[in-house]
C-alpha cells in the first residue's frame, strides 16, 4: 500500500512514524517532508499549497491513501482535490476547514449554536476597531482572522499594547491577509486544555488529552509561538469535564457544522479553557495539532491508519480507538531568536542516539548531515508510566542533541506535574 503524507514538520514526523506501523504500508511519501522526515519517508519536493502538482503526484504514483496534515492546504481544498481524483483522503474539505481558516466563521458559529466560548466583537475596519478598545476591560486577546501559522493572536495588557496589535495586523500587514479582518475577544482565565477527535461528522472520538506551552520563553513568558512543548495527558481534564465537553463543545460542534452544510471528517482540534464558569472553547484547529500530535500518537494503542480510513469511510463508529495508560512529554528544540529572527543552517549532532525519540520539525541534510532548518527544530519524546518520568526522560533526550544556538524551555510539564500534586 503507497502511503502519502502532506506537509514538513514534526506533526508530519510523528503521522508518519504512526502509519508505517500498519504492516500492509510499503511507502510512505512526504510531500515536501524535510531531512529527518527522509529516513522514514521517501520525501518530493513539492510545496503543500501547489494542490495541483500535489494531486498530479499522487495519481501518478497510483497513491492508494493521503493524509493531509497542515491548515494551509486542507484551507485551499486539497481533501476535495484529491477526492476529485479518485484518491481517499484523510482530512475535511475546504467548506469544512473554514473552522480553523476564518476565526470570523468559528465564533459565528458557536454564537449561532449555543457553543460556550468567549464573548467577541470582529472588525474590518482599523478605526472601528481602535474605537471598540476604548470600551473594553484589560487584558483582551485580538485575532487574526485567517491563518498565521499559529501566531495570529495577541494578548494585550494595556491600552497600547492593543493599539499597536490592531495597527500590526490591519495597517501594517503584520500577517498579510489574514490579519486584514480580526476578531476581539474577552481574555478568559484557567487551565489550557488540547483535545484532538477522530469525527466522521457522525460519530466523534476524543483523544488523550494534552497541553501545550505556547510562549517562548519559561514561566509562559515571551512572545506566542507554534508551541515550545507538550505533556500528555492534561490533569486539569478530569474524566467529569470530558463528559461536559462532549455533552456541551464537541457533539454540538460537530452537528452545527452538518446543520451548516459542512460536514467535518478528518481530525478537529479543541483548543479549550477551564474556566470558572465552565469550559469555553479558545480555538478550533481544522487538523491535527502541532506539537501535542507527537505526545498523542505516542499514546496510541490502535493502528492509526485503520482508524483514519475508517473516518474517510464513515465508519469511525466500528473502528476501535484505544490508548495506553500512561504518559507523554515532547519538548521542543528551537534556535535561540525563535519566533523571530534566528540562524539556519548550523549543524545537529548526537541526534543519532535518541533517533527513536526525535521528531524533526525543521532541518534538512546537507550529504549526511542534518542541519538546523527552522526555527522549531526537533521535538525530544518521551512515553513512561507517569507524567514525572516522561518529562525526566523527554529532557534527558534533549539533552543528548546538540547544535549551535540550541534552546529549549527548561519548564515543560512543570503545570501539570505542580497539577498532579
Amino acid at each position: 500500500m503507497k502511503t502519502m503524507v502532506v506537509g514538513s514538520g514534526g506533526r508530519e514526523h510523528a503521522l508518519i512514524r504512526a502509519i508505517r506501523k500498519n504492516p500492509d504500508v510499503e511507502q510512505v511519501y512526504a510531500l515536501p517532508g524535510n531531512g529527518g522526515i527522509a529516513r522514514d519517508a521517501r520525501c518530493v519536493p513539492i510545496d503543500v499549497k501547489d494542490i495541483p502538482a500535489i494531486v498530479a503526484f499522487a495519481v501518478e504514483n497510483a497513491v492508494d491513501y493521503a493524509v493531509v496534515a497542515p491548515d494551509d492546504p486542507l484551507v485551499l481544498g486539497c481533501v476535495d482535490a484529491l477526492e476529485a481524483a479518485g484518491v481517499p483522503c484523510f482530512g475535511p474539505r475546504a467548506n469544512a476547514a473554514i473552522i480553523e481558516g476564518s476565526k470570523i466563521f468559528a465564533k459565528g458559529l458557536m454564537k449561532k449554536y449555543g457553543i460556550p466560548t468567549a464573548a467577541y466583537e470582529h472588525f474590518e475596519d482599523a478605526d472601528e476597531a481602535l474605537g471598540y478598545l476604548e470600551t473594553v476591560r484589560f487584558p483582551i486577546v485580538l485575532k487574526a482572522d485567517g491563518l498565521a501559522l499559529g501566531k495570529g493572536v495577541i494578548i494585550a495588557q494595556t491600552l497600547k499594547e492593543a493599539r499597536d496589535a490592531v495597527n500590526g495586523m490591519m495597517r501594517e500587514g503584520r500577517f498579510g491577509k489574514s490579519g486584514e479582518r480580526i476578531v476581539i475577544e474577552e481574555h478568559l482565565s484557567g487551565p489550557e486544555v488540547s483535545v484532538l477527535a477522530f469525527t466522521d461528522g457522525k460519530c466523534l472520538v476524543p483523544m488523550v488529552s494534552s497541553m501545550d506551552h505556547k510562549r517562548a520563553l519559561d514561566g509562559d513568558e515571551g512572545l506566542n509561538t507554534g508551541g515550545m512543548g507538550t505533556v500528555a495527558p492534561n490533569p486539569y481534564y478530569t474524566k467529569e469535564m470530558a463528559e461536559r465537553c462532549m455533552d456541551e463543545i464537541f457533539l454540538p460542534t460537530m452537528e452545527a457544522m452538518n446543520r451548516e452544510g459542512r460536514t467535518f471528517k478528518g481530525c478537529l482540534y479543541f483548543g479549550l479553557m477551564l474556566t470558572e464558569k465552565g469550559p469555553k472553547v479558545i480555538e478550533y484547529n481544522c487538523r491535527f495539532g502541532d506539537p501535542e500530535t507527537q505526545v498523542v500518537l505516542p499514546l496510541l494503542k490502535s493502528d492509526l491508519l485503520t482508524v483514519m480510513q475508517a473516518v474517510t469511510k464513515g465508519e469511525l463508529a466500528n473502528a476501535q480507538v484505544e490508548f495506553v495508560e500512561g504518559a507523554a512529554c515532547c519538548v521542543i528544540l528551537a534556535s535561540a531568536g525563535y519566533p523571530e529572527h534566528y540562524e539556519k543552517g548550523l549543524p545537529i549532532t548526537g541526534e543519532d542516539r535518541v533517533w527513536d525519540h526525535l521528531y524533526v520539525a525543521g532541518a534538512k541534510l546537507d550529504g549526511k548531515q542534518l542541519l538546523t532548518d527552522g526555527g522549531r527544530v526537533l521535538g525530544a519524546v518521551a512515553t513512561a508510566d507517569t507524567l514525572k518520568e516522561a518529562v525526566a526522560q523527554a529532557y534527558a533526550v534533549a539533552d543528548q542533541v546538540q547544535f549551535e544556538n540550541k534552546y529549549c524551555r527548561r519548564d515543560i510539564g512543570a503545570q501539570a506535574l505542580k497539577a498532579e500534586g
